[in-house]
């Protein structure tokens, strides 16, 4: 059973499936009947024998495992920072921050959630007009004013909706073990709920629930964790994405002050909760590839630094601009973003980050997200029209995510997809990769896709450290396998690939 990876922006399930090679995303179409990015096949041919440079690249996400045996080796290590002893060694701010850090939290606190945007939104117009009648709002601010009254029946709708579906779960859930208990066992199949016989109207509607569902597919534990992760994710946000009284920054609110380049947070990059997401992301572009021990990430010269941003909730801009500064300030070349920038409450600020990391001649990779939405008909930033926007649209490379067959369904159903917006598809079904406690599991989404091209990113500018930015993504787009398939869905129309752009980047000016 396929369950989509859709990552923090959207959702996240772990991928149960099987797949023909667990490293097929670094395989070559030709040899291995894989439609990888040929990353093997170019490190044999073209790139052996040949010494690299060191790159960073940046992973701002929600977190990740620094520790884990596949990570550990290529985590980036602040050279001018002594762990543990309080002190801003180098003197760029942060204190102790030797694997990157964390703008989730104060010097002494983190968080995991965050609320959605709409809640952030309410508590700006709740300050300002409270219970206040219509009668008593100034002309000029009524447009505002009703603004703020449908969104305060927006969210007690979805509170509703929420609340509702967290009671059926919870029901659903007690009746089913009921049902358990009664067939004896605790992963039953299709056959064993056609011979049960209902003792009461709860049971029957088990039974008439269970037996479509199973003939779908067969594995009944699959489909009751991800209902009871779903369930999980609704008291999340009703607990905290979508509470009005829940607010992360509150209790140090003074430590977190909304400036652009404020120094608050910690260097505790792993989070408060296992960081499946980031460290996931982070061994796709790099887990070590000379330890005989799990996966081969896609970059072999790799630094990862961890930049734990990304809630699950809306999150704020700045803290995305900030973490955008500090991988500048720290000599990141490549900037992976397995998110949704956002720029709802504060687009100077990021427009500010962007440019200055611009500057630094850094190349960004963002996936397209997992709504089979055509970009399109978006309004998103960076505009591919807006003539402000160009030095970021060429430093910058949209990803959808693309399947291991090479036939019409080459492009994965749950990717966006843009002939305009998305540059490139890389693979991002099935993708294994590390996740927290020397673990691995196979997720899907374009949040899988994104780090595979940025680790070729790195690789082109480990090896070739003299192209700019604006020419390593000119290269990545330049050298795709084209497919009819993807044709009329990204820029290039087609899925990255390795060997094309080495080949292309040894004689590229």
């Amino acid at each position: 059973m396929l369950i989509l990876l859709t990552g923090r922006t959207v959702c996240a399930q772990q991928v149960k499936m099987m797949m023909p090679k667990p490293n097929w995303y670094n395989l070559d179409l030709k040899t291995d009947s894989m439609f990888g990015i040929s990353m093997d096949r170019a490190y044999q041919e073209l790139l052996k024998g040949k010494k690299p440079e060191k790159v960073i690249v940046a992973v701002i996400d929600g977190g990740m495992d620094a520790a884990h045996e596949d990570l550990k080796r290529v985590v980036w290590t602040n050279p001018k920072e002594i762990p543990g002893n309080g002190k801003d060694d180098d003197k760029n701010g942060y204190i102790d921050d030797v694997h990157g850090w964390n703008f989730m939290g104060s010097g002494k606190d983190d968080f995991e959630f965050d609320n959605d945007y709409i809640v952030l939104e309410l508590r700006k117009y709740t300050a300002r007009f409270g219970e206040k009648d219509s009668s008593a709002i100034a002309k000029d601010d009524l447009p505002e004013y009703r603004k703020y009254i449908s969104q305060r029946k927006e969210l007690t709708q979805k509170l509703e909706k929420l609340n509702k579906d967290i009671e059926n779960s919870t029901r659903f859930f007690k009746d089913l073990e009921a049902v358990l208990k009664k067939i004896g066992k605790e992963n039953p199949t299709l056959d064993d709920f056609n011979k049960l016989v209902p003792a009461n109207d709860a049971e029957a509607k088990i039974k008439q629930f269970m037996i479509p569902v199973l003939g779908k597919n067969p594995d009944f534990r699959t489909y009751v964790n991800q209902a009871k992760t779903t369930l999980e994710d609704n008291r999340n946000k009703v607990q905290y994405n979508l509470n009005l009284q829940y607010d992360p920054r509150a209790k140090y609110a003074n430590e977190y002050p909304p400036v652009k380049e404020g120094f608050y947070g910690n260097p505790n990059v792993y989070g408060t909760v296992a960081p499946a997401h980031g460290t996931h992301v982070a061994g796709i572009v790099g887990a070590d590839r000379n330890n005989n021990t799990g996966i081969s990430g896609v970059a072999d010269a790799v630094q990862i630094m961890p930049i734990r941003a990304i809630p699950d909730g809306y999150g704020l801009d700045i803290d995305q601009a900030n973490s955008i500064r500090y991988a500048a300030d720290n000599g990141a070349k490549v900037i992976n973003m397995s998110f949704g920038l956002n720029t709802l409450l504060d687009r100077k600020a990021v427009e500010e980050a962007v440019k200055y990391a611009l500057s630094k001649d850094i190349l960004f990779i963002q996936a397209a997200g997992n709504g089979h939405e055509n970009l399109d008909n978006t309004k998103r930033y960076p505009s591919r029209e807006k003539k402000e926007d160009q030095d970021f649209v060429d430093a910058f490379i949209k990803v959808g995510a693309s399947g291991f067959a090479d036939n019409e369904q080459l492009a994965v159903p749950f990717s966006n997809y843009g002939k305009q917006t998305v540059d490139v598809f890389a693979p991002g079904l099935g993708i294994n990769s590390t996740i927290p406690g020397n673990g691995y599991e196979a997720h899907s989404g374009t949040s899988m896709a994104a780090p595979i091209v940025a680790g070729l990113a790195a690789v082109i500018r480990e090896y070739y450290p003299k192209l700019t930015a604006k020419q390593v993504k000119e290269i990545i787009v330049k050298s795709v396998v084209k497919r009819d398939a993807l044709r009329d869905l990204c820029i290039s129309g087609g899925v990255v690939n390795a060997f094309n752009a080495i080949q292309m980047a040894e004689s590229y000016k």
